[in-house]
């Protein structure tokens, strides 16, 4: 009978979103014209993709528009609540009824469904044969689990702690929606990480090349100039956290844009990175000033 629990769901519904989703869980679970059925939270949780709070939030409304019943004096295997779908559990119970006076009678000439058509008393024996019990006694005012339903066994994602368990449904909850969601730990993660890298193996794209040859740094700084470049980029950023491509080539683009220009009547910057320990030898102390000043000014501050 879940077929015609879930023909109500899609087309006479009024519910949306999560609400909806819930709805048609149960509905794919009832087994006979009662529409009655089991589920627990953590079972409507894995079926709807939705949070704990969203899956309470979305239980409590359908109760509110009457289109979903707790039955409170039923339960489930490990104890899951057990839920009913008044208005399809009254339409069939009336489509049965017009049947048994008139057996030829087609489902498609009874008579639409009326406000004032309420659905049939449980028969809870009848439920037995599908894992729905009595509790041992009824509960005028269950307690907050039970509005929800316990765990019918480990759940393959979204493992809920005891604590959480025992909350109220409306209490807040940090659980993560599901297991797709970002676990934020402070680490780099299998999915996180793609394309995370060290500036130093992080290799120049088309694209930089491209911007280079575009705004004229290339032809401005030419070949030598545009790997010298690039060589003292990386050694300045070897000690940087890794980054993601994107990122890094944004940074590069900053730092050749800002690169000096090669000058042939520039003296030899010996205290640039990659340049040798000590001064070479022929160079007066006037080109010995003129190269320090030089260097103090070339040397990034690691800002850039």
């Amino acid at each position: 009978m879940s077929g015609q629990a879930r023909k109500w769901a899609w087309e006479s519904s009024s519910s949306k979103g999560v609400a909806r989703l819930v709805l048609l869980s149960i509905a794919d679970r009832i087994p006979d014209s009662q529409c009655v059925a089991y589920a627990s939270l953590a079972e409507l949780m894995e079926r709807t993709n939705a949070s704990r709070n969203a899956v309470r939030a979305a239980l409590a409304s359908l109760r509110k528009a009457h289109e979903l019943e707790l039955v409170e004096d039923c339960e489930g295997p490990m104890g899951a609540a057990v839920y009913r779908m008044p208005r399809p559990a009254a339409w069939l119970a009336k489509v049965a009824a017009a049947k048994k006076a008139d057996p030829d009678l087609r489902k498609e000439d009874v008579e639409p469904l009326k406000d004032s058509d309420a659905a049939p008393t449980i028969d809870i024996e009848a439920l037995r044969p599908h894992r729905i019990r009595r509790t041992a006694a009824p509960k005028s005012d269950p307690p907050a689990q039970n509005l929800t339903g316990a765990d019918t066994g480990p759940p393959r994602q979204n493992p809920t702690p005891s604590r959480v368990r025992n909350s109220t449904p409306i209490g807040a909850d940090s659980d993560p929606q599901n297991c797709s969601e970002p676990k934020v730990n402070g680490s780099y993660s299998s999915s996180s990480a793609t394309g995370i890298t060290l500036a130093a193996d992080w290799q120049v794209d088309e694209a930089s090349l491209s911007w280079a040859q575009r705004e004229g740094h290339l032809d401005r700084l030419g070949e030598q100039g545009m790997r010298a470049a690039d060589a003292k980029w990386r050694q300045f950023r070897a000690a940087w956290s890794p980054r993601t491509a994107a990122a890094w080539a944004l940074d590069w683009q900053s730092w050749v844009a800002r690169e000096h220009t090669p000058a042939p009547q520039r003296p030899n910057l010996y205290a640039l990175p990659g340049g040798t320990s000590a001064p070479p030898t022929g160079m007066s102390k006037a080109d010995l000033h003129t190269a320090a000043l030089l260097a103090a000014i070339d040397d990034p501050t690691g800002t850039e």
